[in-house]
């Protein structure tokens, strides 16, 4: 996947991200329990983060050297697969109340704590 790509997913998971805060907020406040809308809005703020990590990171692939852009097109791919994975399963067990789709959100987190421990790798690795 190349910079644009990461942008233009970055942009795109934003805009579904502030689109379902809206929605939660209003047209879900009244048919959700409060712990479910939590559940809702919780995804939606980890899919609007990680969607201004993507963002940041198809900035950093333009800035660094292509084989630390190998690495961080990694990281957007872990980043990616965490929205997925993580908000998607939120999204789908406040909207269905069932909970077994909140074991597939803890791959969603590791997804999302290697992203940034790989961008976090590949950026400590570099001289000045």
């Amino acid at each position: 996947m190349q910079e644009r790509h990461f942008i233009a997913a970055g942009a795109i998971n934003m805009f579904i991200a502030v689109a379902a805060g809206a929605f939660g907020a209003h047209a879900l406040k009244p048919v959700l329990s409060p712990e479910l809308l939590a559940v809702w809005q919780t995804a939606a703020t980890y899919q609007m983060v990680h969607a201004l990590g993507l963002i940041a990171i198809a900035v950093l692939m333009q800035l660094m050297p292509r084989y630390d852009a190998v690495w961080l097109r990694r990281a957007g791919w872990l980043m990616l697969a965490g929205i997925l994975l993580f908000s998607g399963s939120l999204y789908a067990l406040a909207l269905s109340g069932v909970r077994m789709l909140g074991a597939i959100t803890p791959f969603g987190g590791l997804s999302f704590l290697s992203g940034w421990a790989l961008l976090a790798w590949t950026a400590s690795r570099r001289s000045a």
